[in-house]
């Protein structure tokens, strides 16, 4: 609300003096510095207009004064000492008996304080309502999550009113307080009018309250209708915040559209006709593993790109099917640690696991992304059935297993056989890993020195580095790849 004249009047600084008595809650919504006889034409309504009288007289007061009530000026400021040592007694007469609220303005006082005084105060109404208007929305926002009940309870709240909310057909779907229920009826006919009128909302007075009613819906058809009523008419303020829950309202209503394609593509992979799908992916697409949870599905919803990948959160970490030539960009929209599958168009149970063991051997690793084709060994390992591959693995490491020595092996096998590399990967002295290594060839019962015992052992290692039942990671030596002898 704009300040009123009892407000400004009030202002220590301006001096201002009330000859017609006690002022009203009247507001003041501008300025206005005239010297004009007749200055209605250049005014609005509400205005304080400031004068010197230049051109006013004992004849001409009342008529001015008459011309002025007519156009519902908040009120009339007269500087005394300037043209007229005093206010004229005409003026001042015509105005209580018009009533016109007579303020004196001293001389030292220039009209250019009183306007800037009361732009002042705008400004800050105008601040407060802005203020008011987005708290107000936040609010709406946070209860919208809750759902449409909850937004409607606290948009009445907000306005210090009732609210419905009334799907299509005009029937309650919501109302604050109870009570309000009962007004659905009388709103009939204008939501006859607003499904006539797309863009339209209406506003209607009757007894003791304000009403206003906004279509919700973005099509030709509406999806529904928001009515609130106050006892007193809306300011701006509070029509921001109907326009903000008409909108939230809005976006609820409409979200179950934006579903529809991925609604059709999984009936369609369901009937066996995925090339029907809109939201199938054409093409070679890839599986990310990403360990990011939740977060991996909220980061896809925030860019374009992730409204053509399908995603589906599994035990510990998320799978996403990203259309191959997407990958880089989905890639950066997640937080890592990520296992990239090979580029696939049929066999995605295959593209899951290899994402799997890309994720594992990224966790492993400290890397942010991983692509399953850059694993060492996996186009041998991936070769093998996990069952079978773990009974050989845990069968031929047992007896090391047992001793001890399976780090001392890894370290060898890492080093392809040079002891002294091996001995600086472990730590120890070389006649120290000479001696492990004798006792690993007895428990073995073959030579480690053999190109062809030191493979089996890397594929035994390698696939019990991995954890579960996969198998196709990096077996070498968890310190890192030992220097050269």
């Amino acid at each position: 609300m704009p300040p009123t004249l009892a407000a400004v009047a009030a202002l220590p600084q301006l001096g201002l003096r009330s000859l017609t008595g006690p002022l009203p809650d009247a507001p003041v919504v501008w300025v206005a510095v005239s010297e004009l006889e007749d200055p209605t034409p250049f005014l609005e309504g509400g205005e304080l207009v400031l004068t010197t009288g230049m051109r006013l007289t004992s004849a001409n007061a009342p008529a001015y004064v008459s011309r002025l009530v007519g156009r519902g000026v908040a009120g009339l400021g007269f500087a005394v000492g300037v043209i007229h040592e005093d206010v004229l007694p005409e003026l001042l007469a015509a105005a209580r008996e018009q009533g016109l609220v007579l303020l004196e303005v001293p001389r030292p006082t220039p009209f250019i304080a009183i306007g800037k005084a009361v732009s002042r105060m705008l400004a800050a109404e105008w601040y407060e309502d802005v203020t008011r208007a987005f708290q107000a929305q936040r609010e709406l926002t946070r209860a919208a999550l809750t759902g449409p009940g909850a937004l409607v309870a606290r948009l009445a709240r907000l306005l210090g009113g009732w609210a419905l909310l009334l799907d299509a057909s005009g029937d309650v779907q919501h109302a604050e307080p109870a009570s309000a229920r009962d007004r659905a009826g009388a709103l009939a006919p204008e939501l006859t009018r607003l499904r006539r009128r797309p863009a339209a909302s209406v506003s209607l007075a009757v007894p003791d309250d304000h009403i206003v009613v906004q279509r919700i819906g973005l099509g030709g058809r509406p999806r529904g209708f928001l009515a609130v009523g106050t006892d007193a008419p809306l300011p701006h303020a509070a029509h921001t915040i109907v326009g903000a829950a008409v909108a939230l309202l809005t976006l609820q209503s409409e979200t179950p559209r934006t579903g529809r394609d991925l609604r059709a593509s999984l009936a369609a992979l369901l009937l066996g006709r995925p090339d029907d799908g809109p939201s199938v992916p054409r093409g070679p697409v890839r599986v990310l593993a990403c360990a990011g949870g939740a977060a991996v599905l909220d980061a896809l919803e925030s860019d374009p790109a992730g409204a053509r990948c399908l995603a589906l959160p599994l035990d510990g970490h998320s799978a996403v099917i990203v259309p191959d030539e997407l990958s880089g960009t989905v890639e950066s929209l997640l937080t890592g640690p990520i296992g990239v599958s090979a580029a696939s168009s049929t066999d995605l149970a295959t593209a899951l696991r290899q994402a799997g063991e890309a994720l594992a051997a990224a966790e492993r690793t400290n890397r942010d992304v991983l692509y399953y084709t850059d694993l060492p060994g996996q186009g041998v390992l991936g070769l093998l059935e996990p069952d079978l591959a773990h009974a050989f693995a845990d069968t031929l490491l047992a007896p090391l297993r047992e001793e001890g020595l399976v780090e001392t092996v890894r370290a060898y096998v890492a080093a392809n056989g040079q002891g002294e590399a091996a001995a600086r990967a472990l730590g120890v002295h070389r006649h120290t890993l000479r001696a492990r290594m004798r006792k690993a060839t007895e428990l073995l019962g073959r030579d480690p020195d053999d190109p062809a015992v030191r493979a089996e052992l890397w594929i035994a290692l390698a696939i019990t580095s991995n954890r579960g039942d996969q198998i196709g990671q990096h077996g070498d030596s968890k310190s890192g790849p030992p220097g050269l002898a």
